[in-house]
């Protein structure tokens, strides 16, 4: 698959100062190699980078980059040409949360002190093209690529004890995942993801049911 303008950005800003791009290492292609650090830029799907993780951990220091566009600019292109027909601002915001989206996939790794992530909120364009091959959702239209704007806050989650930054200190003890949906002010579905992945990391844990629904309780302080 091509790699999105966006993936090629990100690695040129990990890269900046030290120029080591698609680096061999152990038979594995690495985006950027900083110092001692691996770096793996992991525009969507983490479960695609299991297997390739679980293997470099071993002897390596390894960081997936993980950018969630907190700003988004929708740029429309024609069939062909590359004259936009319009521009305009995307409704959806990115931030922090949305990375439970992917790590899911991978929530386990977390244990392992070879494996951080660093999580770039960020402005991006993306370019859409009117050929009919798009989803439905999009009447159409296919995503044809991603550009960085700029990278406008970060943050690294380097232990398991950094992702109790995501419990909201409102939160009622216990709670169940619709408690945590209403705190965060994200979907039902995102705070599930949520829960799963700190449950397995036991920054949360069962402590009972009501109804069909979990209660959790905090387990670290």
């Amino acid at each position: 698959m091509q790699e999105s303008s966006l993936h090629a950005s990100i690695k040129t800003w990990f890269t900046q100062d030290v120029n080591q791009q698609e680096v061999y290492i152990d038979g594995f292609l690495i985006d950027a190699v900083c110092k001692d650090l691996l770096v793996e830029i992991q525009t969507r799907s983490f479960y695609q980078l299991k297997a390739k993780l679980s293997t470099l951990l071993k002897n390596y220091k390894v960081r997936v980059a993980h950018p969630i566009a907190a700003e988004k600019w929708i740029i429309y292109l024609p069939a062909n040409g590359d004259e936009s027909i319009r521009r305009r601002k995307s409704p959806k915001h990115g931030r922090y949360e949305h990375l439970f989206r992917e790590l899911v996939y991978i929530s386990q790794l977390v244990f392992d002190p070879n494996f951080s992530i660093e999580i770039l909120l960020t402005h991006e364009e993306e370019i859409r093209r009117d050929d009919g091959l798009g989803s439905w959702r999009r009447k159409g239209w296919s995503i044809i690529d991603r550009r960085l704007i700029e990278v406008t806050d970060q943050v690294i989650l380097s232990s398991v004890s950094d992702y109790q930054m995501f419990l909201p200190e409102n939160l009622p003890q216990p709670f169940t995942t619709r408690n945590l949906s209403l705190s965060l002010h994200i979907p039902h579905s995102l705070a599930q993801k949520m829960a799963y992945c700190l449950r397995s990391m036991d920054i949360i844990s069962i402590s009972d049911k009501r109804g069909r629904e979990n209660l959790y309780i905090t387990r670290c302080e």
